[in-house]
C-alpha cells in the first residue's frame, strides 16, 4: 500500500517577519483584534521586533495597503484585522465586497499569505461577540490561519 505524503503547517512564528494592517474605522472592536492576534503571535514565537503594524482608515484601503506590503517581499505574511458593521445603505456591500475581493487578489498575486480578520457585522453586537467574547477573537483566528499558511507554503 503507498503511504500518504502529508503535508501540514507547524504554529511555530520564530523567525517570521508579519505585518498587520489594521483599520482605525471602529477601533474598538479593531484594538480587540489587534491585541488578540498580538498575542497569539507573541506566544507562538514571533518576537515584537518582527511585527509591523499599519494603521490605515478602514477596510476599503485594506487591499492597496496589503498590496503595497507585500510587493516589498519583506514579510512572510500579512494579517489584514478591520470591522465593517452594516448600516442603513447599501455601503456595507460595496465596501465589504471590495475588501474581501482585493485582499484575495494581492494574496495570489504576491504569493503572500495574508490572514483575514475583517469582521462583516450586521450588527455591534456581533462585531463585539467576535472581538473577543462569546465568538472567541477572529484576530487570533486569522494569525493562527495566517501562520499554518505560510509554513505550508514554505513546504510547498
Amino acid at each position: 500500500m503507498n503511504s500518504l505524503t502529508t503535508i501540514a503547517g507547524q504554529l511555530d512564528a520564530r523567525g517570521l517577519k508579519v505585518a498587520i494592517v489594521a483599520s482605525r474605522f471602529n477601533d474598538f472592536i479593531v484594538d480587540r483584534l489587534v491585541g488578540g492576534a498580538l498575542d497569539y503571535l507573541e506566544r507562538h514565537g514571533l518576537a515584537r521586533e518582527d511585527i509591523t503594524l499599519v494603521r490605515i482608515p478602514g477596510a476599503f484601503e485594506m487591499p492597496l495597503t496589503c498590496q503595497k506590503l507585500a510587493a516589498t517581499k519583506k514579510y512572510d505574511g500579512i494579517l489584514a484585522l478591520g470591522a465593517v458593521i452594516r448600516g442603513g445603505t447599501p455601503h456595507f456591500d460595496y465596501v465589504c465586497a471590495e475588501a474581501t475581493k482585493g485582499i484575495a487578489h494581492v494574496m495570489l498575486a504576491h504569493e503572500t499569505p495574508i490572514g483575514f480578520g475583517l469582521l462583516t457585522c450586521d450588527t455591534i453586537e456581533q462585531a463585539i461577540e467576535r472581538a473577543g467574547s462569546k465568538a472567541g477573537n477572529k484576530g487570533v483566528e486569522a494569525a493562527a490561519a495566517m501562520l499554518e499558511t505560510i509554513r505550508v507554503c514554505q513546504q510547498l
